[in-house]
């Protein structure tokens, strides 16, 4: 090989290699915007069997969270309201902003735990017959996942834990999806309005 054929060769070489380099970088960020869902709960939806599964499923994976007033996201924080409405709109299941308006959403249920079904809404007020200040997701088991001023993060708590002035009575619960829960209980996810 001659000395002119061999700097062809590297230049070849070396352009070829420049151009693989070059295109890495693109190919790696189109590989990641391919692996990016545009649902970002997809991935719980698609591995459990039901969409209430998939409500507790996306509620416990936020506990830890630090708990901030009017928060709506797990990079900022959350507050009652806030969590619930991140877990449900994550699920395609739209409800209201405020604790008040969560508590007139869905089919009211009577305070008794053997009729709950993971992915209701429990209601929280100062005293048994106040108005709902909290509110927070069941999980099964007599618990539910809520984000707590208190605690000041989002944590998994019992329901029959004792009443005390910083810890608010279990008022009520909402059924924000449907028995065979494949689908939101669309027809009665509206808030009443307030004059």
């Amino acid at each position: 090989m001659s000395f002119l054929s061999s700097t062809r060769y590297s230049r070849l070489t070396f352009a070829l290699c420049a151009s693989v380099l070059l295109c890495m970088p693109v190919a790696a960020s189109q590989a990641q915007a391919e692996k990016t869902p545009e649902k970002p709960f997809e991935a719980f939806s698609n591995s459990v069997r039901t969409l209430r599964d998939s409500v507790v499923q996306v509620a416990r994976a936020q506990i830890g969270r630090r708990y901030r007033t009017g928060g709506v996201s797990p990079e900022k924080g959350f507050d009652c309201s806030g969590l619930v409405q991140y877990v449900l709109a994550g699920l395609q299941v739209q409800v209201p902003r405020t604790a008040r308006q969560q508590a007139s959403v869905g089919l009211p249920l009577t305070r008794d735990t053997s009729r709950l079904l993971p992915g209701d809404l429990l209601t929280f007020s100062k005293g048994k017959k106040g108005r709902v200040s909290h509110v927070g997701i069941y999980v099964g088991d007599g618990r539910y996942v809520h984000a707590s001023s208190v605690a000041g993060k989002v944590i998994e708590s019992s329901i029959d834990r004792p009443f005390s002035p910083l810890i608010k009575a279990w008022h009520g619960a909402r059924r924000i999806l449907s028995l065979d829960d494949s689908v939101p209980s669309l027809a009665v996810v509206t808030p009443k309005t307030q004059p």
